[in-house]
């Protein structure tokens, strides 16, 4: 394990052991009556707010004070069960009491943020009470106040991978529990960003609801496979068949990309710095941190693969066995669910997906023939792995090119492999006065579907759309089995 993890363990059990014993779980306290008051009342609350999370109404402000009457004293009595967040649960107090006194006006949560740090407490199945006003991205885009109950992923082979080569200290992986009604959609991240607060602070971690993204892969991949009358190897199959198992490849898959943003040659801050750019470049860059997490996955299964089994450590041998099924998770999560997810305006992920479904297709891996879809596996990795080289290449060139240059390079790299629409602009060539002009001028020229589905996507969305709506809201708790009709 990491070291930090060591050390926290230790100091979370002396001098207090019975309370360690007899405290509930994270799964048990959602149960807990001031849980259940503490919800109630904050989705009361809710219905209250307009979109900057306000109450602007001065006849709701007795109510809202009312429904704070019942949060307050529900967080009071839950505060007990998660002792590691004490000066956070203590802090919301705080935040929540000077809003009301204020007049309820946009609300100001930034003394409470700077008072969670989920990041130091990576302890597998340690639990978190989060209660924030906040936008929950890909679901409410207003600043309402939401509680969540979470459970921290972090078992020992993830601990012994980030204490190595792949740390990440910003990085928490969770599981719902329990939330409000901003997380029964398709929202699976719980970034500090999204917390209303009156100036941006240095951010130190960013949550994944790994659950979430494990339970819609295996219901989303077990019905295209169905469609396509794909063979899966045996274990990528029993990933369907696993939700913990599911779990845990997310984590190494995402804690391998989410440090891959600010990690290899590249065109300065390709991503995180909020910059206008055409959406194929955030296509490209998303891209890019999913295939570093395939190569250094494919990497540590050839590396440890290749040494006897019995001069592995037991952490070694999950690292080595759960990185053949990263392969699989990036490969089938982009090419099943990201390239026909949400709509067609801008759709970065989406064109993610078609780029490597068509590469891996044009490459010789993946066949569509006698309308069956077969992959093949051995050859699959050195062709993603080019795919992968190709995008560093490009970002390698960007730092001796002016902006549009890279755009235009980026533009034509993408076009080898995916078809753009027949109406394109960029296709046929920016005219003299756009290429002279700022930046703007190049962004306005793209096309909301600047890459169109292909005619084999077309066909896939039709059966799969059904499906891939019916995952909103899901969890580690929900049947996934339960696929809708898709013979149609």
């Amino acid at each position: 394990m990491s070291q930090f993890v060591q050390t926290h363990s230790q100091d979370a059990i002396v001098g207090e052991p019975e309370v360690v014993e007899d405290r509930p779980t994270v799964r048990q306290v959602a149960a807990h009556p001031a849980w259940l008051r503490l919800k109630a009342a904050v989705q009361a609350f809710r219905a209250l707010q307009t979109t900057d999370g306000s109450v602007p109404d001065p006849a709701h402000h007795a109510t809202a004070a009312e429904h704070l009457a019942t949060i307050l004293p529900a967080v009071a009595e839950l505060a007990p069960f998660f002792p590691h967040d004490a000066a956070y649960l203590d802090a919301l107090q705080g935040d929540f009491t000077r809003w009301r006194d204020e007049g309820f006006g946009v609300p100001d949560f930034l003394d409470s943020l700077n008072a969670f740090q989920p990041q130091q407490h990576r302890i597998d199945g340690l639990g978190h009470l989060v209660v924030f006003p906040m936008v929950t991205q890909n679901g409410s885009s207003s600043r309402l106040v939401e509680a969540v109950l979470v459970e921290t992923i972090w078992p020992e082979f993830i601990a012994e991978l980030e204490s190595g080569d792949y740390g990440n200290a910003l990085f928490v992986a969770l599981r719902f529990v329990d939330f409000t009604p901003g997380y029964d959609t398709n929202s699976a991240v719980l970034f500090p960003e999204t917390v209303a607060m009156r100036e941006i602070p240095a951010f130190t971690w960013g949550a994944i609801f790994q659950d979430r993204e494990a339970a819609r892969y295996r219901k989303v991949v077990r019905a295209a496979a169905a469609i396509t009358k794909l063979e899966l190897p045996d274990d990528a199959a029993a990933m369907l068949d696993d939700q913990e198992l599911t779990e845990r490849v997310f984590v190494m898959w995402d804690i391998i990309h989410d440090r891959s943003h600010m990690r290899g040659d590249l065109p300065f801050d390709p991503f995180m710095i909020k910059q206008r750019m055409p959406f194929f470049l955030y296509s490209l860059e998303e891209l890019r941190c999913d295939l570093t997490a395939f190569r250094e996955s494919v990497r540590l299964e050839r590396t440890l693969s290749a040494m006897p089994d019995d001069e592995l450590s037991p952490a070694q041998r999950e690292i080595r066995d759960h990185a053949r099924l990263v392969q699989y998770a990036v490969v089938f999560d982009r090419i099943f669910r990201f390239a026909i997810t949400g709509s067609r305006v801008r759709n970065y992920d989406g064109l993610g997906g078609q780029l490597l479904f068509a590469w891996m297709h044009q490459h010789g891996v993946l066949h569509w023939t006698d309308t069956r879809l077969t992959i093949d596996w051995d050859a699959m990795p050195d062709v993603i792995i080019a795919l992968s080289d190709q995008i560093n290449e490009l970002y390698w060139r960007s730092i001796d090119r002016p902006k549009g240059a890279h755009w235009l390079a980026a533009y034509e790299m993408v076009r080898q492999t995916l078809t753009p629409h027949p109406a394109s602009r960029w296709a046929v060539g920016l005219p003299s006065e756009t290429l002279a002009g700022p930046p703007k001028g190049y962004t306005d020229a793209v096309m909301d579907d600047e890459f169109p589905l292909s005619m084999f996507y077309e066909a896939l969305n039709k059966k799969m759309a059904t499906v891939i709506a019916s995952t909103a809201g899901i969890t580690g708790h929900s049947d996934v089995t339960a696929v809708p009709d898709v013979a149609a």
